[in-house]
């Protein structure tokens, strides 16, 4: 139904009363007709209060700005232990290079994460991929902070990142459902640098905690604590995901086939395995946008985080920075990430709104843009972050004052942040809300 059709159906207010608005006659029709069953299968019209663009300014912004603080949670998790790696070699009697395990073996949770948590919520839906994944999350990040060996600690903070990693992924697609296609950039480039920012904030807290307690479980257990507490506003959330909402609207009002839902364990386990699991992988090998988007995120990722995590190293060794030294040597780089939202929005609002604005003068409200004019910010990061690398590294080198290689940290993290956010959109464009969250996560994967 749409334009002037669904005024007679959707003139009352939330989402139960306005569904049963449409179906009350069917209590007394024995067949629905072609355009009510279509209300089962999208939206009735741009007022269908089921939408999550319809939903109350208050209930969008709590949503938001939940899944956003878990998403930062979960980054924010797995960098808070790069300072703790001194204190884990000692207590747990293993190597240097054991003791960057747990670091890095989180960051491969959250590779191998998306290829499940991504397609899980396309089909149960986003809300309950988050309540669910979340304390298992927190639980192995528990089981990691009494671990007495190097390996225990290895597998629990691997299954965290596992776990971690759907709050990172899903909470894009989760802002592509409020979003309309002309604010999509500026809420999405807004969004990436939150989680960024709690990789990059993670060490410089962690660096305070280990200097206040010296213990290198506190940086787990002050993970959990902030986990929980960022959690518990999700309970209260509502539901985004366009197929779940209107499945459960069709089995609220009685209109679904239940014969047809009712499915073997087999069956069951062989979609989980070749639909949900499998269209990540598929994604990435045979789709030419997700495969060389994939590598060239996957290079940048892996080139930052190296980067990002000898920073302590940097300024100890080169500059005879002290532990609280360490710490704040950080703060370029999260200042970077703080900041990269800023520019990322301006050329949104230069650039594609403007291309928007014409492309809605010549053609149809239906048809959107191409997805590549989202790509506009992803241009002059690509240019400015092997450029900030070289005089990062370079200056450090020469002993250049300190303030000069922190500050080109800091740009380093704004150009990757202005890459990201510009090809993850991109992407999100071109796949949509169905799939776009199976293409992020084999981006992530990568």
């Amino acid at each position: 139904m749409h334009g002037q059709d669904s005024s007679k159906y959707w003139k009352v207010s939330g989402s139960e009363q306005g569904a049963c608005k449409i179906f009350t006659h069917y209590q007394t029709r024995s067949q629905p007709t072609t355009r009510e069953m279509n209300a089962l299968d999208d939206w009735a019209g741009p007022l269908d209060p089921d939408n999550p663009r319809n939903f109350p300014l208050s209930i969008r912004i709590f949503s938001i700005v939940s899944t956003t603080t878990l998403a930062f949670v979960s980054s924010f998790s797995g960098a808070i232990y790069a300072p703790a790696q001194d204190d884990v070699m000692t207590a747990l009697s293993c190597t240097y290079e054991a003791s960057l395990l747990p670091l890095s073996l989180f960051n491969l949770g959250l590779a191998i994460g998306p290829l499940i948590g991504a397609p899980l919520s396309e089909h149960y839906g986003r809300k309950s991929v988050f309540v669910l994944t979340t304390p298992v999350f927190i639980l192995f990040l528990l089981g990691g902070s009494f671990a007495k060996d190097i390996t225990a600690l290895c597998i629990c903070r691997l299954i965290a990142g596992v776990f971690a990693a759907p709050n990172v992924n899903n909470a894009s697609a989760l802002i592509l459902d409020y979003s309309e296609v002309r604010y999509r950039g500026v809420n999405i480039g807004v969004y990436y640098s939150v989680p960024s920012m709690g990789a990059s904030l993670g060490p410089l807290v962690g660096g305070f905690v280990m200097q206040a307690t010296e213990d290198w479980r506190w940086t787990q257990w002050t993970a959990i604590i902030i986990a929980i507490v960022c959690w518990i506003p999700l309970l209260f959330t509502r539901e985004t995901y366009k197929k779940v909402i209107l499945r459960r609207r069709a089995i609220r009002l009685g209109l679904s086939d239940q014969s047809s839902q009712q499915t073997s364990k087999s069956k069951a386990l062989h979609y989980f395995f070749t639909v949900l699991i499998r269209r990540p992988l598929h994604m990435l090998l045979t789709e030419p946008i997700v495969t060389f988007v994939s590598l060239y995120n996957g290079l940048i990722f892996g080139l930052l985080y190296t980067f990002v995590t000898c920073i302590p190293w940097i300024f100890q060794h080169y500059y005879g920075f002290n532990r609280t030294g360490e710490s704040l040597s950080f703060l370029g780089a999260s200042l970077g990430t703080l900041i990269a939202c800023g520019p990322f929005v301006l050329m949104d609002f230069l650039f594609y709104q403007k291309k928007l604005h014409k492309w809605n003068d010549t053609h149809d409200q239906c048809v959107q843009p191409p997805p590549e004019t989202r790509l506009v910010p992803a241009l002059p990061g690509s240019i400015l972050l092997p450029i900030s690398l070289f005089i990062a590294g370079w200056t450090a080198h020469y002993r250049i004052h300190w303030a000069v290689p922190i500050m080109f940290q800091g740009v380093a993290m704004m150009s990757c942040l202005l890459v990201y956010a510009g090809v993850s959109i991109f992407v999100l464009d071109s796949y949509g809300p169905l799939y776009g969250a199976s293409a992020s996560g084999a981006m992530m994967l990568a």
